[in-house]
């Protein structure tokens, strides 16, 4: 879908993802950190998907930022996402946590394009969580 330099994909408008991600910064549920965070992301038919982070007293049932776009990205249609910008409440670009790479990889794959920040290439989900075990996995590792 995209070439190996990952930088050439004028396709993605980074800052309009980042906007997006900014602004549901804005609608984070962040009591007790106070460290709000935002996603926005591009899917394969062209939609765009947000989310943002909600704590839970019982810090352990926190959902981040990831989880809530990927609940809009299935309330969307469940298209594959293709390019990612996460950022935290002073705007700047987040890489997310492994959890969240485990549940982009679900909807994005290795090719999901991941935001670095300005002037900086995006980073595709593989290098980030390499050797992922993904759907396809399940049907060749049940036992017999």
């Amino acid at each position: 879908m995209y070439s190996e330099d990952v930088s050439s994909a004028p396709e993605i408008a980074w800052a309009d993802l980042r906007t997006l991600a900014r602004e549901a910064t804005k609608r984070s549920y962040a009591p007790y950190s106070n460290v709000t965070v935002g996603a926005g992301a591009l899917t394969s038919d062209g939609k765009t998907v947000v989310g943002s982070n909600v704590e839970n007293a019982s810090y352990g049932l926190t959902l981040c930022a990831e989880c809530s776009l990927v609940s809009d990205l299935i309330r969307e249609g469940g298209a594959r996402l293709v390019a990612v910008s996460i950022v935290a409440g002073d705007g700047k670009p987040i890489t997310p946590c492994g959890r969240c790479r485990q549940l982009l990889f679900e909807h994005g794959g290795a090719d999901l394009l991941v935001d670095a920040g300005e002037g900086a290439a995006p980073r595709r989900l593989g290098e980030l969580l390499p050797g992922a075990f993904g759907p396809e996995d399940l049907g060749i590792r049940r036992n017999p």
